[in-house]
């Protein structure tokens, strides 16, 4: 039987353009052997332009939410997602070579880790890459509450990139997927899962993090300082009820 690693994107019309490329991106993946890929769309809103933009691909399931955000948009997605793995993929970023096989043959091979995040590059508009600051961590073992306490320590920058998580689909849905902000819920989702689950870091780059004027982490709802620091009391204190709970690892 065929398993699945099920990519997640949610969509902007404004972004429409990138989806090609993010698509190449995932169609020329290598899997290991029974593995195949699943790609689940879901426009934040009903355009018409996202899926006008799709290939014609079995593999890619579309769908559309009254707009309402990334969370929402991300958390609707699992309803059609397949996948026993979820990977996250913003629509104007791009897999870079091995990261989903990297991603399944560790968490395949790994029963007790329950979550894996990567290396990523920026995509500058010229076209050219660089490090992206959140790249701070050693490849191994991330264990339980070692996001929190890094990301304190460095003053509110992330030790790792969490565009770049893949996640069981059950610790996925036990968290309540996305955590419900208007932005920062993937740095939600990493900090709350690694208070319940060891993760692991994988030194090689698996993502390409396009910088442009449009994302989403340069608007000013983003980066407004007390909006900011609203969404991060709430993350923290989220992780730490569930840290609180001492539950033990999520399995399939």
């Amino acid at each position: 039987m065929t398993r699945i690693i099920t990519v997640v994107t949610p969509v902007h019309p404004q972004n429409a353009p990138f989806l090609r490329e993010a698509y190449e991106s995932i169609r020329a993946q290598v899997l290991p052997a029974g593995w195949d890929w699943q790609w689940v769309v879901q426009e934040d809103g009903d355009s018409g332009l996202v899926e006008s933009a799709l290939p014609e691909d079995p593999r890619i399931s579309f769908g559309t939410v009254r707009a309402s955000g990334p969370a929402v948009t991300r958390t609707t997605a699992l309803a059609r997602a397949a996948g026993e793995l979820i990977r996250n993929l913003d629509s104007d970023d791009r897999l870079l070579p091995g990261a989903l096989f990297r991603d399944i043959e560790l968490l395949a091979g790994a029963p007790e880790i329950d979550w894996t995040a990567s290396r990523a590059l920026d995509l500058l508009p010229d076209g050219s890459t660089r490090g992206h600051e959140a790249n701070d961590l050693p490849e191994g073992v991330i264990e339980r509450g070692a996001v929190l306490r890094t990301w304190e320590e460095q003053g509110w920058i992330l030790p790792l990139v969490p565009g770049t998580l893949c996640m069981r689909r059950r610790l996925l849905l036990a968290l309540g997927g996305w955590m419900a902000l208007d932005t920062s819920e993937d740095t939600g989702l990493v900090i709350a899962a690694n208070a319940v689950a060891d993760g692991y870091f994988i030194g090689e780059p698996s993502m390409l993090y396009r910088r442009h004027p449009h994302q989403t982490t340069a608007q000013e709802f983003h980066t407004d300082a007390r909006r900011r620091q609203r969404k991060r009391s709430l993350i923290i204190e989220r992780a730490q009820a569930l840290a609180s709970l001492g539950n033990g690892p999520l399995r399939p």
